[in-house]
């Protein structure tokens, strides 16, 4: 146990040294950088005012009684931080990291604390990553692309605070260029998801740019379609295949589902929209006695669930299911996981923008699979 201690103090005697080692060089380049300003404003006269204390945290623990240098007309400012400032850009980087990741204020101020012995409130630190809402705004206002091959929408609930906690929705809309490269364009906080909401996100994205969308892809929420048509009136609509086979199977007895499930995939496993519709027909008759409800579904959302087949038989597997925005909404739910409810909606956007950011750069330099072969084959989809 005592060798234990007298390790802790040794720790802690190091650590100290190492606080007054670059205290004492931060003290005196500011020195040096006081002497140098009034060289070159020989204009100005030199009254030194002695220095004021101020703390400032640093990668080595929090440095107390930092003398800064001042003189008496407030004309010169070290270059070393800037006025105000408490802390040292890393400091600011490694917060907003830590916030990105899904850690709440509180659990950040526990980690300073245990790293520079000293605790940041959770208000401080929430103030400390507002200092990126001004790019949130920018990249909100952003302009897009003028065409895409493919728009995915999809919506996803989280606990959000106002007053109280209620579940509202985040909007989220993901483009995939002509050459397959994608993109998240927007999200959009608050409400329930419904189509009017949708028809306003879509209307966001035409208003900066985006004039020309070839399919839009997303699950079967009542009205969705109808909102893609009046803002994109010629672009293709294809219902999510994944979502519909799952509603489908939550209609049929156990005993069914495997055999109705094959039979399903016999419709939009076809070839073509004339053998897809041959197997609809076969389904029917198989069917429709037991699960006449189903075989009625199937035929009335027909041209929905087969808008994919019009297009290269190399990209079919990225356009008939929403898989590639769920993957995304996935890792924003991740991320927010631990935080149980936000406290405001700009709490929301700034852990949303951080990871759509992270997530825009990561995409930048990948293709998606599928595009990039049928940009080799000359057969990409036109306009």
């Amino acid at each position: 146990m005592s060798s234990s201690i007298g390790q802790n103090n040794l720790e802690n005697q190091l650590d100290e040294m190492v606080r007054s080692f670059v205290q004492e060089k931060l003290e005196t380049i500011m020195k040096e950088e006081m002497n140098q300003y009034f060289e070159e404003h020989p204009e100005l006269k030199n009254y030194k005012n002695g220095s004021y204390k101020r703390h400032l945290d640093t990668k080595y623990g929090r440095i107390e009684n930092l003398q800064v240098p001042r003189d008496r007309e407030n004309a010169f400012q070290t270059e070393v931080f800037q006025p105000y400032q408490r802390y040292e850009q890393w400091l600011g980087e490694t917060i907003i990291t830590m916030y990105q990741k899904g850690m709440s204020t509180r659990e950040i101020g526990r980690f300073l604390e245990r790293i520079l012995g000293h605790a940041y409130t959770p208000s401080t630190i929430s103030n400390i990553t507002d200092i990126v809402m001004d790019d949130i705004r920018t990249w909100q206002e952003r302009s897009v692309e003028k065409r895409y091959s493919v728009l995915y929408l999809d919506g996803t609930y989280l606990k959000l605070r106002r007053d109280d906690v209620a579940n509202e929705v985040v909007y989220v809309v993901i483009g995939v260029t002509e050459d397959g490269y994608r993109e998240i364009l927007g999200f959009y906080v608050g409400g329930k998801e419904c189509s009017t909401g949708w028809k306003e996100v879509l209307r966001d994205i035409h208003t900066r740019g985006c004039e020309e969308v070839l399919l839009g892809v997303f699950d079967g929420l009542p009205g969705l379609e109808e909102a893609m048509k009046e803002v994109y009136p010629r672009a293709d609509v294809q219902r999510c295949i994944v979502h519909k086979v799952r509603n489908t199977l939550n209609q049929v007895r156990k005993k069914d589902q495997s055999a109705v499930a094959e039979d399903v995939k016999s419709i939009y496993q076809s070839n073509s929209t004339d053998e897809a519709h041959k197997q609809l027909e076969a389904f029917r008759e198989k069917w429709d006695k037991r699960y006449p409800k189903i075989a009625k579904s199937w035929r009335e959302d027909f041209s929905a669930l087969t808008a994919f087949m019009a297009y290269p038989s190399s990209i079919r597997p990225m356009i008939y299911t929403t898989n590639i925005i769920e993957r995304t909404m996935k890792e924003f739910k991740k991320r927010l996981k631990t935080m149980n409810s936000l406290p405001s909606e700009q709490a929301v956007e700034k852990v949303i923008y951080l990871v759509s950011d992270e997530c825009n750069t990561k995409w930048a330099t990948r293709k998606l699979r599928g595009f990039k072969e049928a940009a080799n084959k000359k057969v990409k989809v036109q306009y």
